[in-house]
C-alpha cells in the first residue's frame, strides 16, 4: 500500500504552487523549481532528481530525509549551488543562481550560505576564532579588527565556547569542533545554512546538543537551516520533514516525534526501487565534490 499523504503534506504542496515560478518573494529562504539532476547519458543515464518544486520559508528549520540513493545529497548540493541541475530554477533569498558564473556562485557561497558537515571542516593550523571569522575573511572583509573579533567572539559564546577562541581544533573535542563548525556557518548571518548529516560522528548527547543549537538558530537568530539527515531523532527538531524517494519527494511531515518520522523511514524504504544502489553510487560521487565546492 502507498504511503497515505497527510493533510499539512497537501497543505504544503498547495504553498509551493501558489509562489509563481521565478517570483523571488523575499519571504522565501529557498526555492526550486523543475529541478531535474541526470548523471550520464542514455541507458546509463542516472535521473538522482526528478523534478523538484519547493519553497521554503526564511527562518525554518527543514529536514531532508530518504531511503539510500533518494536523491537527498544531489537536493543539497543543487539547492546551495554546489552543483548545476540539468534543468529547473534555483533560488537562494530571492536570487536567482542557475545561470551564475562559478565565480559569482562562489561569491554567493561565502557571503550568503553557510555550511555544516559531518566532518567538520576545520583548519588545524588556525585558531578556533580564525576558523570562525574564515568566511568574513575569504569574503574580503578585515576580520582583525575590532568588529571582526567582537563579531567572532559573540558568535562562540552563543555555541558555549567562549573561552576557547585561542585554542586549535585539536584540542577540542568532537563535539565541540562541530560547535566551531556551527559559529563559522552563522558568522555572516547567511540566508540559509546547509547542514549535511551534522551529527553523523558524534554520540547522542553531543548530537542533541549541536541541534539545539541550529534549533536555536533558527528560533532566536531567524536563521534557516535545511539539514540532511538519516537520523529521525535528529529531523524531530526540525519544523517540517521532506522525504525524497527516487529523485522526488515523496512525502512531508510537520513538526513530528522521532518514532512517527522513523515509521514513516520505514514505509519509504520498503518502497525503494532496485536501482536505488545506483543512484547512492551517483550520488557519492557528487557528494565529494561538494566538500571542496563549499570550501573554495
Amino acid at each position: 500500500m502507498g504511503l497515505r499523504r497527510s493533510r499539512q503534506g497537501a497543505q504544503d504542496r498547495q504553498y509551493t504552487a501558489d509562489v509563481r515560478p521565478g517570483s523571488g518573494s523575499p519571504d522565501l529562504a529557498v526555492e526550486l523549481r523543475g529541478v531535474r539532476r541526470q548523471y550520464g547519458r542514455g541507458g546509463s543515464a542516472v535521473h538522482a532528481l526528478r523534478g523538484i518544486d519547493l519553497a521554503l520559508p526564511r527562518a525554518s528549520f527543514t529536514a531532508v530525509m530518504g531511503p539510500s540513493g533518494s536523491g537527498k545529497s544531489t537536493f543539497l548540493q543543487c539547492a546551495a549551488g554546489l552543483d548545476r541541475p540539468t534543468e529547473g530554477s534555483v533560488r537562494l533569498g530571492g536570487t536567482e543562481i542557475t545561470g551564475m558564473s562559478e565565480n559569482r556562485l562562489t561569491e554567493l557561497r561565502r557571503t550568503r550560505l553557510g555550511f555544516v558537515f559531518q566532518a567538520f571542516n576545520l583548519l588545524p593550523s588556525l585558531t578556533v576564532e580564525q576558523n570562525v571569522v574564515l568566511p568574513m575573511r575569504l569574503a574580503g572583509q578585515r576580520t582583525g579588527s575590532a568588529r571582526g573579533r567582537r563579531e567572532a567572539a559573540e558568535m562562540l559564546t552563543r555555541v558555549g565556547l567562549g573561552d576557547k577562541g585561542d585554542r586549535r581544533p585539536g584540542q577540542l573535542s568532537g563535539g565541540q569542533q562541530q560547535r566551531v563548525a556551527v559559529a563559522r556557518a552563522l558568522v555572516t548571518r547567511p540566508d540559509v545554512v546547509f547542514a549535511d548529516e551534522p551529527t553523523g560522528a558524534l554520540d547522542t548527547t553531543t548530537a542533541a546538543e549541536i541541534l539545539t543549537l541550529l534549533r536555536h538558530a533558527v528560533d532566536t537568530l531567524g536563521a534557516t537551516v535545511v539539514m540532511v539527515t538519516h537520523d529521525p531523532a535528529a529531523a524531530a527538531y526540525a519544523d517540517r520533514v521532506l522525504f525524497l524517494a527516487d529523485g522526488a519527494i515523496a512525502d512531508s511531515l510537520p513538526r513530528a516525534g522521532a518514532a512517527q518520522i522513523a515509521a514513516r523511514m520505514t514505509a519509504l524504504t520498503t518502497r525503494a526501487t532496485a536501482y536505488a544502489p545506483a543512484h547512492a553510487s551517483a550520488h557519492a560521487s557528487a557528494h565529494a565534490s561538494a566538500h571542496a565546492g563549499a570550501a573554495a
